[in-house]
C-alpha cells in the first residue's frame, strides 16, 4: 500500500481535489467518478460524496492509496 502524507493550509479540502492533488487521479472528472463508485473510505467508511470536506487527522484510502491529512 502506498502512503501519502499532504498538508493543507484552510481548514479542509474537497474529497475529489485532494484525490486530484495527491496524483491518485489524473483530472477531476476522474476523481469523482471514482468516488461515485464507491471505492474510496474516509476514516474507514465509504464515502460518496464527491465534495466531501476532508479535514486534518482525517484518512482516505482507495486502490492500495493511503493518505493522511495534517495541517
Amino acid at each position: 500500500m502506498q502512503n501519502h502524507e499532504i498538508q493543507i493550509r484552510g481548514e479542509f479540502i474537497e474529497l475529489h481535489k485532494l484525490l486530484k492533488l495527491t496524483g491518485v487521479c489524473a483530472s477531476g472528472g476522474e476523481a469523482k467518478a471514482l468516488v461515485g463508485s464507491g471505492a474510496v473510505q474516509v476514516d474507514g467508511q465509504r464515502e460518496l460524496r464527491k465534495a466531501c470536506k476532508i479535514r486534518a487527522g482525517q484518512t482516505v484510502e482507495t486502490a492500495g492509496t493511503r493518505i493522511a491529512v495534517r495541517a
